[in-house]
């Protein structure tokens, strides 16, 4: 998929990218289904032949049993969610959502969403377009936290909408912010995805 995003001359149109993404979404439904999430969901893991895809890189895979905290150091930066960046390894399969949102949009604009060049900046860069989070989100992150102090002015954001090419369609917008939901409790699991009006 990274090379699909760097090809100028043939771009994935919108269906394309929708065909596309609900393979790796299914992908992901099924992992959290039978109790693993991957852990890395980033372009150059979703690999492309033709009309397949498939989800590579096992690698960093974790049972969604196994006991917390996990290692804190996970997943490429640009796609890690805030739970991974703020939290000493206090996070779920809801991770997988959120590289999966950071992907879709970057293929949609053929721009990464949060380009951090490390991890104070990849958290400003989420604050800056999705606001700081609640105060009570915020204290959840802060009791689960030693490595990072979390104190952030309240600020809103500037919205996702920004960044998104003429033509996207209400239902993509919808999608987007439900697959980056700040709070991973308040994050759309991947089954519930799969049903969502933008792949129907």
């Amino acid at each position: 998929m990274y090379e699909c995003l760097k090809n100028k001359k043939n771009p994935l149109t919108f269906q394309r990218i929708k065909f596309y993404m609900f393979q790796v979404l299914r992908a992901i439904e099924f992992m959290h289904r039978k109790g693993i999430f991957h852990r890395d969901i980033k372009p150059e893991n979703i690999l492309i032949k033709g009309s397949m895809v498939k989800l590579a890189d096992l690698g960093s895979c974790k049972g969604k049993h196994s006991p917390l905290p996990y290692t804190d150091y996970i997943s490429t930066r640009w796609y890690r969610a805030p739970e991974c960046l703020m939290t000493d390894g206090y996070y779920n399969e809801k991770m997988d959502i959120w590289g999966f949102g950071c992907v879709l949009f970057e293929l949609i604009t053929k721009k990464p969403l949060f380009p951090g060049k490390d991890e104070l900046d990849q958290i400003h860069r989420i604050n800056n377009i999705l606001g700081t989070p609640k105060q009570e989100l915020l204290e959840r992150f802060r009791s689960q936290a030693t490595h990072m102090e979390i104190n952030f002015p309240a600020k809103k954001g500037i919205g996702i909408e920004k960044f998104l090419p003429t033509g996207c369609t209400q239902d993509l917008r919808d999608i987007l912010y439900k697959l980056l939901a700040y709070d991973p409790n308040e994050r759309i699991t991947a089954e519930n995805a799969l049903k969502h009006e933008y792949f129907a």
